[in-house]
């Protein structure tokens, strides 16, 4: 076979690996076959919420729009994989003692505001950390998708004994490695404390990563001259989302209370959540919003009762309701296309300031969270620039 052609087949057949697609050769005879389901990057945070603690919320709800962001860059042969996000609790007195003081707080979701909303719910209160069952039950309790094609990872951190609880730590990787799932640990403290309270044994069994931060440092976010103008362009993309029932009422207020508590957290996250919200990819809400439901669906405004729809445009016809939903498309897509525009000025910029920067930079949950992300995620054949 000529050389041009095996590159060619060569690179035909990593597009069909990296999406899931099977292409099956059989005397003369061809079978394509697709996938059950797309590509996904399933990641599950597990949170110590003890007294000590509450540093280490505070980076986690910084660092969501900033990990969700780079996960948005991820792709296979210019696929983006699926991103959904769990997030767990553990060593809350007020928890079920016999569910080792652990609490499911979000199942897997792409409902970003509800991960967010979630987040900035959590307090802290002393309790045991039970780290080998807040693991097992994470393992056992989510839906994580089959086979070695997705980037299925957990994320542990928190302080005190890796090894307290009934439940020993070993029974949760057993079953990491049998679903295929990268377990990483991070110590809130000292790298040798993480290492004499075991931390290490945890990221050695489910083949990931450990490492340590300092959960009481500021995460170093930059300002940039750009946020200001992201912040205009949130009004007016959050003017395009329209709610309909009861899920569509309530899931815009949330949209627009996440707003708010980012902004009022950090300028430079709330900035990125902005980003975020602009990636069609990554922020889509068919579940309640009139335009991405359409896009689901081209018939969605044919089938949509009309006491679902808001009062505004409850008595138009069919036909005006599919000409008012996609004006508001078109708008967004004018939105996103900007905010692509300034995402690229606005990490040049970051990128510049950082530079600037002598010493060395502290370990938080968002450096070390990226740097393991970029690294596992290669595994796969998922790229993150």
């Amino acid at each position: 076979m000529p050389t041009r052609l095996i590159k060619s087949s060569l690179l035909a057949g990593a597009l069909l690996l990296c999406t899931g697609i099977i292409y099956h050769s059989a005397g003369n005879s061809n079978k394509l076959t697709l996938p059950p389901s797309p590509r996904k990057i399933q990641v599950a945070i597990l949170l110590d919420v003890s007294n000590s603690m509450d540093g280490l919320i505070s980076q986690a709800k910084a660092q969501l729009w900033n990990m969700v962001s780079l996960l948005g860059k991820s792709n296979c042969d210019g696929y983006t994989p699926k991103i959904e996000i769990a997030l767990y609790e553990y060593g809350r007195s007020s928890n079920k003692p016999s569910a080792g003081y652990v609490e499911q707080i979000t199942p897997f979701t792409s409902d970003l505001d509800e991960v967010s909303k979630q987040l900035f719910r959590l307090t802290t209160m002393g309790g045991d950390e039970y780290c080998g069952q807040v693991m097992y039950n994470s393992l056992n309790e989510l839906k994580w998708e089959d086979g070695p094609d997705h980037y299925k990872v957990i994320f542990i951190a928190g302080n005190e004994d890796f090894l307290q609880g009934n439940l020993p730590f070993t029974k949760a990787c057993a079953l990491a490695k049998q679903k295929q799932v990268v377990v990483n640990t991070i110590y809130c403290g000292d790298r040798m404390q993480g290492l004499t309270e075991h931390w290490n044994l945890g990221a050695e069994c489910g083949k990931g990563s450990f490492t340590h931060i300092n959960s009481n440092a500021a995460i170093d976010l930059v300002a940039t001259p750009y946020d200001d103008r992201l912040f205009e362009l949130n009004k007016i993309l959050n003017a395009t989302y329209i709610g309909y029932g009861q899920m569509g009422r309530e899931s815009k207020v949330k949209q627009e209370e996440a707003d708010a508590q980012n902004f009022e957290l950090n300028k430079p996250a709330a900035a990125e959540r902005v980003i975020v919200k602009g990636k069609k990819s990554l922020y889509t809400n068919s579940q309640w919003d009139l335009v991405d439901a359409q896009e689901a669906d081209p018939q969605f405004y044919n089938k949509v009762a009309p006491s679902a729809l808001p009062e505004s445009i409850r008595s138009k016809s069919r036909t005006e309701i599919k000409t008012y939903i996609e004006s508001l498309a078109s708008k967004r897509k004018e939105i996103q296309k900007e905010l692509e525009a300034i995402q690229a000025q606005r990490e040049k910029f970051i990128l510049a300031e950082k530079a600037k920067k002598t010493g060395s930079v502290e370990q938080t949950l968002a450096t070390e969270m990226e740097k393991i992300l970029r690294e596992q995620a290669r595994r796969t054949g998922i790229r993150i620039p």
